[in-house]
């Protein structure tokens, strides 16, 4: 099911609760798309990495060779807030008069630590790397737990519909300033009060802004677009056959529904074999318990089981058998 879905669609990402093998799924789904000739960039969002532990190496901000055609990389939310503040900082003061410099500082360190500026900073570099599809033959993103992602995957909507506010609003005192501008230059002390060269330069302050709020637009919609396109994109969510993963999921899958995301199907990680005695047995009746509630809820989705591995799956060798199980 695994190798199906990522060989028909650009974009997987996978999702579920935190401790369910999320990270083990989508690399080993990675690299069995590179193994098969793909060109794959394996991509993790969630603030607690283990993509490197998982390939025994270090894995940064940028992407770096992990397999033959298998591209890693983590999106560190500390480093990616940063750089976002000083892109916007720095667009900001080229934009605003020179006083107001100490000003705009001292907003954007406040914003530092506004609720949803990690969401909104991690978001935009989603979308960079989204951008950057065509580079790849398929993305594979490793999401962090359930709650946040589910926050991620609304946001696009989310900003797109914000930037359009201040778009018309940017607009709005556009057309206001000409109307005092037009009004100074029929006075006669119009050339004095909004002199050539100052006119000039409030006009280009306003097309940098309206160019910036256009092109951040234009990002967010780009990735809406790209998560809502079914047949380019869609979502796994991993989980382990217990009773709060099987809610969690349950609740995850409506939570994506409404932001218009694809769930393309369930991996249910971590099952206990079969023809097990005593305790073990006990705990495979439990399992299947918590997943007829799965089926009885979301049974219309495409579901693979995978059994529970003696040893941890961990590099490569370890992800090619964890895949033969796909």
């Amino acid at each position: 099911m695994l190798l199906e879905l990522a060989a028909n669609r650009r974009i997987l990402f996978f999702g579920g609760k935190g401790g369910v093998g999320k990270t083990t799924v989508s690399a080993a789904t990675a690299l069995a798309m590179a193994d098969a000739g793909k060109n794959v960039l394996l991509v993790s969002t969630d603030p607690a990495h283990n993509l490197g532990h998982l390939f025994d190496r270090k894995i940064g901000p940028s992407p770096v060779r992990l397999a033959p055609g298998l591209d890693g990389m983590e999106l560190d939310p500390e480093q990616t807030v940063e750089q976002h503040l000083q892109e916007v900082t720095a667009a900001l003061r080229r934009m605003m008069p020179i006083h107001l410099a100490a000003e705009v500082d001292k907003h954007m360190e406040l914003s530092r630590d506004a609720p949803g500026m990690q969401e909104a900073a991690i978001l935009e570099r989603i979308a960079e790397v989204a951008e950057q599809s065509s580079s790849y033959d398929l993305i594979v993103f490793d999401t962090a737990p359930s709650g946040h992602t589910a926050r991620l995957m609304a946001l696009p909507e989310m900003m797109s519909a914000w930037t359009d506010g201040l778009i018309k609003r940017r607009e709005k005192a556009d057309r206001f300033s000409a109307v005092l501008n037009s009004l100074a230059k029929d006075t006669d002390m119009g050339d004095k009060a909004f002199g050539g060269d100052a006119e000039n330069l409030v006009e280009d302050r306003e097309s940098r802004i309206r160019r910036l709020l256009n092109r951040r637009k234009q990002r967010f919609a780009g990735l809406r677009d790209t998560i809502a396109d079914h047949k380019k994109t869609g979502f796994v969510i991993v989980l382990a056959a217990e009773r709060l993963p099987v809610l969690e999921t349950i609740e995850l899958y409506a939570q994506l529904k409404r932001a218009g995301v694809d769930v393309a199907g369930l991996v249910v990680n971590k099952r206990l074999p079969e023809g097990m005695q005593g305790f073990l047995a006990e705990r495979r009746m439990q399992e299947e318990i918590h997943l007829a509630m799965l089926s009885d809820k979301l049974g219309r989705l495409q579901r693979k089981d995978l059994t529970l591995a003696a040893h941890d799956v961990l590099g490569v060798d370890g992800l090619r058998a964890f895949a033969q199980k796909f």
